[in-house]
């Protein structure tokens, strides 16, 4: 038994091992390595072993972002008032606590995406799953809305709003990517502006917000 369960807690251990490297040689080197041959020597370890936990380094970029959306939701959901939020206190409480965790691993994700961040529309591999879990995440905020009629229910348009959200996510990213305001502070307004234009949109009002929200974008591009 004993025996067993140090192999699992080395396991572990090798996963981690694996994850915080590659985001160590990232941060040193400023791009990806060379070779999963020459990233597993490295790690003192074999292209078999390593392929225990990941098959490409895309696997490894898509595990961390995982692990960030993970940490953004059980971070919101830990707070007892978060249960109480609308629908839009809920989206607006997801960026910003997600932006807080990007901060931890901004040099990392600087590194990989300041000089691409306008292709990031076009989705790259490591952020399907992201993608996936974030939808599925916005969906349950979007059904909520509806019941609640904060959002209005529209035939065929409703049923891309999880989408429209997800779009919103990678505004979000490439803006804070690009801010250099002190402390992310027009990050901070361009989440809330574009979060009340995107719910007045899946709401019953929107030309207030679009004209808000151009305006800002005007004045800060």
């Amino acid at each position: 038994m004993e025996t067993t369960a140090k192999k699992k807690t080395s396991k572990k251990d090798q996963r981690k091992l694996i994850l915080e490297s590659y985001q160590h040689h990232v941060l040193e080197h400023g791009k990806e390595p060379a070779s999963i041959f020459k990233f597993a020597k490295e790690l003192k370890m074999t292209e078999g072993e390593f392929y225990t936990w990941f098959t490409s380094f895309d696997a490894i970029k898509s595990a961390i972002w995982t692990q960030i959306f993970e940490e953004t939701v059980t971070q919101l959901e830990s707070q007892e008032v978060y249960k109480e939020y609308s629908a839009r206190e809920k989206f607006l409480g997801f960026l910003f606590t997600w932006i807080e965790v990007l901060k931890n691993n901004r040099s990392y994700l600087l590194s990989l995406y300041s000089e691409k961040s306008n292709s990031l529309n076009h989705l790259p591999a490591e952020l399907k799953e992201f993608r996936t879990k974030f939808k599925d995440f916005a969906s349950e905020i979007i059904l909520e809305g509806k019941e609640t009629q904060e959002i209005a229910n529209r035939p065929i348009i409703s049923d891309r709003y999880d989408e429209a959200l997800w779009l919103q996510v990678l505004f979000v990213f490439n803006y804070w990517l690009k801010d250099q305001s002190s402390g992310f502070e027009k990050t901070d307004a361009a989440i809330e502006k574009s979060v009340n234009l995107a719910f007045d949109l899946m709401g019953k009002s929107a030309l207030d917000s679009f004209i808000d929200f151009a305006k800002f974008l005007y004045q800060n591009k």
